[in-house]
């Protein structure tokens, strides 16, 4: 499999991050699947459901060989994210890891005894990786929009993988570069959907503080979720951070909903 260059995202000779997407066709939310190599070991981000799982499969067998998938990493209990793990648990010997809060959920898209074991629960902090000769940071990312989600940075790359988090779509465009506009994007494309589903300021400010001591230390680079555009640049990383610290979201405005129905409900 050859990979368009705008779809490798980082690649030093050892190291080599790349998105591997277009496969949600139909009702099915379009998703980005992540692939982190290190020195020929690779861990798959999110791999999806059912119907991505053979042409995903084989691309990653051409890219690194499937034998060569150390950790298969689940941010959340969504069927997008999940639904196809008995799959890959099968064909590969990968550990996988999710929130310690949904491995009793999990066996319910139809896990196999025998690779159960294989499935292993995060605490809430998270932890790190150690990935060939690179460390992985797993990153509490809770209440956004799961109680039990992770997200994923990269110190080599300088890549916040951040699963749902800035979650975008209608746009026509896969990323947004350095010199464009990503204000006009997040109001017009991440807003709706972070607004809806996320936890609320009290979880943005501590996210925010956290992103900035990463940023600090290793540096931001790149957003990449797993719906929508990649957001490119450190300037335009300072301005992703800044807009969700002073944002207002799901529990902050939600209330009013709460009242007796009045709409007569009817499906043809």
């Amino acid at each position: 499999m050859v990979v368009s260059p705008e779809k490798v995202l980082f690649d030093d000779g050892n190291h080599k991050c790349v998105l591997l997407e277009d496969y949600g066709h139909g009702q099915m939310v379009q998703t980005n699947v992540y692939l982190i190599i290190d020195s020929g070991k690779g861990m798959l981000l999110d791999p999806g459901g059912h119907k991505l799982f053979k042409p995903l499969f084989s691309d990653i067998a051409q890219l690194i060989g499937t034998q060569n998938i150390e950790y298969i990493f689940l941010s959340h209990q969504d069927p997008d994210i999940v639904a196809g793990i008995n799959g890959w648990l099968m064909t590969t010997n990968a550990i996988a890891i999710i929130s310690k809060w949904w491995l009793r959920f999990i066996p319910h898209y139809g896990l196999d005894k025998y690779v159960e074991p294989r499935l292993k629960g995060l605490e809430d902090e998270g932890g790190i990786l150690q990935l060939g000769q690179s460390e992985i940071f797993i990153i509490p990312g809770h209440f956004m929009h799961s109680p039990g989600h992770f997200q994923v940075y990269d110190p080599v790359s300088k890549i916040l993988f951040s699963d749902d988090m800035f979650f975008s779509f209608g746009m026509d465009y896969l990323f947004v570069n350095e010199n464009d506009d990503v204000e006009k994007h997040l109001k017009q494309y991440v807003e709706p959907f972070v607004k809806r589903f996320m936890g609320g300021r009290q979880v943005f400010k501590a996210y925010a503080r956290m992103l900035r001591e990463i940023d600090e230390i290793f540096g931001i680079d790149v957003i990449a979720p797993q719906h929508g555009a990649i957001i490119k640049g450190h300037d335009n990383v300072m301005k992703v951070i800044e807009w969700v610290e002073n944002l207002e979201a799901g529990p902050d405005i939600i209330g009013p909903v709460f009242q007796i129905p009045k709409n007569r409900l009817k499906f043809d």
